[in-house]
Formats: C-alpha cells, structure tokens, sequence
C-alpha cells in the first residue's frame, strides 16, 4: 500500500488560516522581490485544469507604474494600496491555449482546438485563475508575508495601465507587506465563518 502523506502540524495551519487576517495597512519595511518569486514557485503546483496554468502576476513596486493603476480603484482602496509595501497585480491570460503543447503535450491538438473558443477560454482562465491565486496566497503567508487582497477596481482600467502588451485580464490586487501596522483599522475584526455542518452535506 502507498505511504500516506504526513500531516501538517497545528501551528502551521493556524499560521496559514485561522491565525491570520486580511491586512489593509501594513508596517513599515519594504519586500524582498525573492519572497514574491518563491510564494510563486510554490504556488505553482496547484490543480489547475488540464494544467492550463493561466494565472499571471505583475508586480509593482511604489512609483509612478503603480500611481497609475491606483487611479482605477474604488473608495478608499487607492489610499490602502499607496500606503503598500508591494502590490501584486492577479489576472489571466486569456491565450493560455498558446502553450498547450508544452503544458498538456500528451493530448494534441488542444492549441487548436482552443483557438477559436474565446468565450470558452476567458471562463476556464478565469476559474483557474482564481483558484491558482487561492494557493499564492497561501503561499505568500507560508513565507513570512501578509496579504490584503482586493477586488474594488476598474479591471480594465488596470490593464490599460499594465497590460497593454501581454493583454493579460486583471482579475484582483493584493497588497503584501510584513504585518499590519499599529493602526486600529490595518486588520478589521474577524467575521463569523459557516460550521461543516451548515456549509456541507454528505450523501
């Protein structure tokens, strides 16, 4: 019988769920790029469907590149994001088709068979997509980091900003940093969550 997998220990769940908290204002320290490029190598291995991989990351640092996309935000998102460490802008690409015969090489013809399926392949994308950027922000926590993700912006307002060349779609932005700050608005108090019970049946 194969080994079954090791379970992780109590601490390190509740350091990556329970434990932490979307952060809106962080402290002050900036980010090393290299925690963003190892929460991705790590992030990387999650499920996507016929491992299409459509997640894409643009990275900002402050400057003028993310004084730009901060114009596209609602309320008082442009002032949280400003005040970041790091911005990570999430989105997809909706040509994710394109690298089929290297990502899923043992059924042929998928480039193909995609490529006149626009529709299709922005929904696929964007699921995926989503579910990829669950696991990066795990990831993120699992290095060290915490996450203020946000979705109350101009999506393609961004990608006039950020993607004019690859015409990647923006999906969400999450800010990182190392811990919130001592302000009493960096994390709002915790919301209720659903029980198993009344967030599950079992057939």
């Amino acid at each position: 019988m194969p080994t079954a997998t090791a379970t992780v220990d109590r601490e390190t769940m509740h350091q990556l769920f329970e434990g932490r908290r979307t952060t809106n204002l962080f402290s002050e320290g900036e980010v090393d790029l290299d925690l963003i490029e190892r929460a991705y190598a790590d992030a990387r291995w999650a499920p996507t469907s016929m491992n299409c991989q459509p997640l894409r990351l643009t990275v900002l640092k402050p400057g003028p590149r993310r004084d730009a996309v901060v114009e596209h935000f609602k309320g008082d998102n442009g002032q949280k994001t400003s005040a970041a460490p790091m911005t990570v802008v999430v989105a997809f690409d909706p040509n994710w088709h394109e690298h089929m015969p290297t990502l899923f090489p043992h059924v042929e013809g998928l480039r193909e068979k995609f490529a006149e399926r626009l529709e299709f392949r922005e929904k696929m994308g964007r699921d995926n997509a989503f579910l990829q950027a669950g696991y990066f922000i795990l990831a993120l926590r699992a290095h060290g980091l915490d996450v203020g993700p946000m979705a109350g912006l101009d999506a393609p307002g961004v990608d006039s900003e950020v993607h004019t060349e690859t015409g990647w779609k923006t999906l969400m932005v999450l800010n990182v940093g190392h811990g919130p700050s001592e302000d009493e608005n960096a994390q709002y108090p915790r919301g209720p969550r659903f029980d198993f019970n009344e967030a599950a049946q079992v057939l």
